[in-house]
């Protein structure tokens, strides 16, 4: 069989082992007996939550099985037809089951991202907040090339994108900024790009030319729905209203219409200012808020499970956990995955699926990779 046909046989096989690890398939399978028994039970919408619950589990424990045993069983035709045609000469037959193989294992991959978004928030909106580290314009150009790099990645899949809080930059960029998402599974694949990225070019700004190291941090959380109850005390809340800065209109920029709310006992601080009114920014504030504290909840959770916790770092060296450079070479490496693109423009313009794919795919193994960061 020709090298590019075992090379997407091994990638189809690499997907399928892992989701069956992710599945843990057997029991998966008996689960699934379980839940079409129950679902033949004429009493189960005598609690229509507990049935949405049961046919929610039923139907992702469906696609994933029956994607995967479609998928092995397509495999293994596919080759079979390769080794047929081989033996007869048939060069077209094998070029035409080549690229069937190539399209099956695109196939392979994405079946298995939707399968390992199954966590408790991956199918929510999601909040997305840039924050400029230190360094001034530099760090804050930055922040603003990450923000258009989200915007660029959410519209592609097809996902809707408002700016919820703006703070420009003194003379280029942003300070900050927020961004709500809606879309499927937005949090399931954006919660993977929290943390610090780093970017080394030759400044704009800088009269010498010379090259310049920025950090700016990303920070993921879900949007919750009314369902999910979070207690918050009044008097643990310092809430601050100000000037809108940036796009927003006359209105917007001459009254004291921005919220921001800080959280006193865990140093949360959110901020709205999409809206004329404050009382609007200010129950939008309060939402975040309680996305924040959930997503908190989530992650220490998450690090109990699997022994440790990692907080939110600060926004500086050894933190990052992507490094963009774009002089005096082109690279784009993830520090988490060791992935890498050698396309910083695209990946700048939204092409950020494999960097999510791989943070997704290590959360399921637990593989710790050793990664040199980029000079």
């Amino acid at each position: 069989m020709r090298a590019e046909a075992q090379d997407h046989v091994d990638t189809i096989k690499a997907a399928l082992a892992l989701l069956r690890r992710f599945l843990d398939w057997d029991r998966a399978v008996r689960r699934l007996d379980e839940l079409n028994a129950k679902v033949e039970d004429p009493t189960l919408w005598d609690n229509p939550k507990a049935a949405q619950d049961v046919m929610r589990e039923r139907r992702r424990l469906d696609e994933a099985i029956t994607a995967t045993r479609a998928i092995e069983r397509e495999m293994g035709d596919t080759v079979e037809l390769i080794e047929l045609a081989e033996m007869e000469g048939d060069e077209a037959l094998v070029d035409d089951a080549v690229a069937a193989l190539a399209t099956l294992a695109a196939r392979a991959e994405d079946d298995k991202i939707k399968a390992l978004l199954a966590g408790e928030a991956d199918s929510y909106d999601c909040y997305i907040e840039v924050h400029a580290g230190a360094g001034g314009t530099e760090s804050q150009d930055w922040a603003e090339m990450l923000q258009r790099m989200y915007s660029r990645w959410a519209e592609k899949r097809g996902m809707k994108v408002e700016l919820i809080e703006y703070q420009a930059g003194e003379q280029a960029g942003i300070k900050s900024a927020t961004m709500l998402v809606k879309g499927e599974n937005a949090y399931g694949y954006a919660k993977t790009e929290s943390g610090v990225h780093r970017l080394v070019r030759i400044s704009p700004y800088d009269s010498s030319a010379r090259r310049h190291t920025s950090f700016s941090s990303v920070w993921v959380y879900p949007v919750i729905d009314d369902n999910i109850e979070i207690e918050i005390k009044e008097s643990d809340l310092k809430i601050d209203t100000y000037r809108a800065s940036g796009a927003g209109g006359q209105h917007v920029n001459t009254t004291d219409s921005a919220v921001r709310i800080t959280h006193m006992p865990t140093g949360i601080v959110v901020a709205s200012q999409i809206d004329r009114s404050q009382h609007k920014n200010r129950a939008t504030a309060m939402g975040m808020l309680k996305a924040r504290l959930y997503e908190a909840e989530l992650q220490k959770r998450e690090a109990e499970a699997s022994g440790e916790y990692q907080a939110k770092t600060e926004i500086g060296w050894g933190h990052q956990i992507r490094s963009y450079v774009l002089q005096p070479y082109q690279l784009v490496k993830d520090l988490r995955t060791g992935v890498t693109s050698t396309a910083p423009g695209d990946v700048l313009d939204g092409a950020l699926d494999p960097f999510m794919a791989a943070a997704l795919s290590q959360k399921v193994t637990g593989e710790k990779v050793e990664v040199e960061d980029i000079d």
